[in-house]
């Protein structure tokens, strides 16, 4: 049967705007009338709302979620000679502040059931000049945090969570972001809280670690025109921090909705040949990007696109084959799982405003393509 063809995009920000539209418009008039657009009031009041959320002590607002990553490194003292073990598998960032820094990036390889790094291949990467870890919660999937702890703890390193993809996702009930040495977030507007420009911020118990990143954000000042260090130009806006606050009374309502429509596109695609997203026990993923993996990945791509679905290749290749980084060594076949996934994976339209009639012409178009090839589980 020849099916209407829509369109279907990989997310709709103005859907989410219109629901709550009225808000919005309030939180930007009251900066607006307030004259307080640098750091003050508003600013404080979404840092003090992000630590309660995330059941940490502190949060800094920053400008941008590398930011984020670059100020907490920079704060630990992580700089030249040193390395820091993260995942290959995940935006250009997590690996640009380490290398910012002068710092090495050592990439592990990755648990090619969740796409995070594989606690498994730590340890042999560890090496004297090892001082953290930053473990990727990617797409919004926990890492397995108790192992990786595990290993910081016994080698006397920092961990840096880039949860920058996965707010208000749980692992044995805490929130991702506050059980490493700090967490780190963006406010990027696809994000699942994202701002109407870029944000980020930083959540940790360390009162220390608060402390000079509150400085580094502000010229490295404190008081004013007193610098004490070498710092940056990165505060989060007031305009940024007042919508933001608004939005994150509704994280967990959106979250829910991306769980309910990721457990849709499960249960009608698992008679497929196709890897779906899978969640370990213990934790609750948000699903920030519905990821699947096919040997006919561009093909499949193809087809959706015939029919006016839009989807999206994170990441086409991975970081310790990007040209970039050529002199760390890393061949083809270095880190294999990683190139498996980056030649496999794409993402599906998911977001929480997505309707059940487009989600159900997504995956109508997804079969379409399996069954004309005569595959089944």
């Amino acid at each position: 049967m020849t099916k209407t063809m829509r369109k279907v995009s990989l997310l709709d920000l103005t859907a989410q705007y219109q629901d709550i539209k009225p808000e919005i418009k309030q939180a930007v008039d009251n900066v607006l009338e307030s004259g307080n657009y640098i750091m003050g009031p508003f600013v404080k009041n979404f840092e003090q709302a992000m630590a309660e959320y995330c059941g940490t002590k502190y949060a800094i607002g920053v400008a941008n979620g590398t930011d984020a990553l670059l100020l907490t490194l920079d704060a630990l003292g992580i700089g030249p000679g040193d390395e820091v073990i993260t995942s290959p598998f995940t935006f250009f960032a997590s690996a640009e502040v380490i290398s910012r820094l002068g710092a090495t990036p050592v990439f592990v390889d990755i648990d090619p059931d969740t796409y995070n790094i594989d606690p498994a291949k730590l340890t042999a990467a560890i090496t004297p000049r090892t001082k953290a870890i930053m473990p990727v919660h990617i797409f919004g999937q926990p890492a397995d945090m108790d192992e990786i702890l595990a290993i910081a703890n016994e080698y006397n390193l920092f961990v840096v969570e880039d949860a920058c993809q996965a707010i208000g996702s749980t692992y044995n009930g805490k929130k991702i972001g506050s059980l490493g040495t700090a967490g780190c977030f963006s406010f990027f507007p696809t994000k699942n809280l994202g701002g109407y420009g870029d944000g980020g911020i930083v959540v940790t118990n360390n009162e220390e670690l608060a402390r000079k990143i509150q400085i580094l954000r502000v010229h490295g000042s404190n008081p004013k025109y007193y610098h004490s260090m070498i710092g940056y130009n990165s505060r989060l806006d007031a305009l940024q921090a007042a919508m933001l606050q608004v939005k994150l009374k509704y994280i967990d309502q959106w979250n829910r909705q991306r769980r309910e429509k990721a457990m849709m596109y499960n249960n009608a695609l698992k008679d497929l040949p196709l890897k779906l997203p899978y969640v370990k026990p213990n934790r609750e993923a948000v699903f920030h990007l519905y990821i699947i993996k096919t040997k006919y990945r561009d093909e499949l791509i193809g087809h959706l696109q015939q029919h006016g679905i839009a989807t999206g290749v994170y990441y086409p290749v991975p970081l310790h084959r990007q040209e970039v980084y050529k002199d760390l060594g890393y061949v083809a076949g270095s880190l294999v799982e990683s190139e498996k996934a980056a030649a496999g994976t794409l993402a599906l339209p998911l977001y929480p405003e997505m309707t059940i009639d487009d989600q159900e012409y997504v995956i109508s178009i997804v079969r379409e393509f399996f069954e004309a090839k005569g595959e089944r589980v």
